[in-house]
């Protein structure tokens, strides 16, 4: 580098003439107002929250606990009575919001798919139509109805995730893996037997990432050869 052809202007004041608080201040108060500034930063450092880990909590039996703090997550998609079977029929609209742990989206993002320790929640709300000056559409009801986990933990589950289902209660147990839904994600899930293509943000990235499954990339393919 070429050196500077001129010196820089000192980085004090030449003077104490010029106006101010400290020029006033006798050496001894300049140095207790300076230790009062660094005990109140000090204060308000330790004051500051440190984020908590997000992941699986367990009971001594191995149920799930329910993540009190979920909606601090990160926040995926909303569902509009969407159902994987035909056949199911509800006699009300339903929303489903799904949420990730934080560091599980993290991950994610940089990688394309799920680290060890993801917890994919839904959480279902009824819907309304009625109500203060809507008059079209609906919106989601106060009430959440249900909430489903998905877990990957891959130390404490044969297939590396499971299913919980929470009614109320603070823990849940494990969904046994004879039900559909693990052979459903399994089948027909887009990444990690996760359903990332209902996900808008996360699906190009697992498609930048070449990280989709074989069976969402068959399934997808059939209907352009229609």
């Amino acid at each position: 580098m070429q050196p500077i052809a001129a010196p820089m202007q000192p980085a004090v004041w030449p003077c104490e003439e010029r106006c101010g608080i400290m020029p006033g201040m006798t050496n001894k108060t300049r140095i207790g107002l300076f230790s009062a500034v660094v005990l109140l930063f000090t204060a308000a450092l330790s004051q500051t929250p440190t984020p908590s880990h997000s992941g699986p909590e367990y009971t001594s039996d191995s149920q799930l606990k329910f993540p009190e703090h979920y909606r601090d997550w990160v926040y995926l998609t909303t569902g509009f009575d969407m159902s994987y079977n035909p056949a199911m029929r509800m006699g009300h609209h339903m929303f489903d919001n799904v949420f990730v742990n934080p560091e599980a989206y993290k991950a994610f993002v940089e990688t394309g798919t799920w680290p060890d320790k993801t917890v994919l929640l839904i959480e279902a709300r009824g819907a309304e139509s009625k109500g203060s000056i809507n008059q079209a559409g609906n919106y989601q009801g106060t009430e959440v109805m249900a909430v489903e986990v998905h877990v990957k933990d891959e130390a404490r589950f044969p297939g590396k995730w499971a299913f919980f289902g929470f009614d109320g209660s603070k823990t849940a147990k494990m969904i046994p893996t004879t039900a559909d839904c693990y052979s459903c994600h399994a089948a027909h899930a887009a990444v990690d037997t996760t359903f990332v293509q209902f996900y808008p943000t996360l699906l190009p990235i697992a498609k930048s990432k070449a990280t989709l499954s074989a069976g969402y990339q068959k399934e997808s393919a059939e209907p352009a050869k229609k």
